[in-house]
This record gives structure tokens, sequence and C-alpha cells, in this order.
């Protein structure tokens, strides 16, 4: 069987849901420090997916710092492809 990249998330762990607020923080984390470049919009459309998980917002509050580190990292690494599709296309 082929290894699974790393920070990828099953879908039926998707619909399944972690079990508590505080496992879903923890998964949140964990996806926050084992994001790539290459697995970031699937970390983050997952993130969001648990975001929404979470009933109260004390719970959702202290999720905040994962989303603002993943959104960062998202939009810096957008940037950096978008800057380096760009390089090859030359004006006519």
């Amino acid at each position: 069987m082929a290894k699974t990249p790393d920070g990828f998330v099953s879908l039926k762990s998707l619909k399944q849901g972690p079990s508590s607020p505080r496992d879903t923080l923890a998964l949140l984390r964990r996806i926050y420090f084992k994001t790539k470049k290459e697995t970031i919009e699937h970390d983050f459309a997952h993130a969001i997916e648990l975001l929404k998980s979470l009933e109260t917002e004390e719970e959702r509050e202290k999720a905040t710092a994962y989303m603002h580190g993943l959104a960062e990292l998202r939009k810096e690494w957008s940037a950096r492809k978008n800057v380096h599709s760009r390089k090859g296309h030359r004006a006519k």
C-alpha cells in the first residue's frame, strides 16, 4: 500500500469528525504544523470544516491562531507560486 503524504487527512475522518472539541483543536494544531506547499489548499479546506464543527465561541477562539497561521501560509505560498508562474511568461 502506498504511503499517504504528511498532512493528508482521509475523507472518512472528515465525515466522522473528531470526537471532542479538544480533539478538534489537536487536529487543527497538527494540520498547522504538518502543512506543506503541496498540501496547503487541502489542509486549509479541512481546517475550515473543523472550525465549523466547533460549537462554542470559546472553542473557535482557541482555534484562531492556527487558522490565522494557515491563512498566512496559504497567502505566502500562493503569492510565490504566482510570481514563479509569471516569470515564464513574457509580454508580447
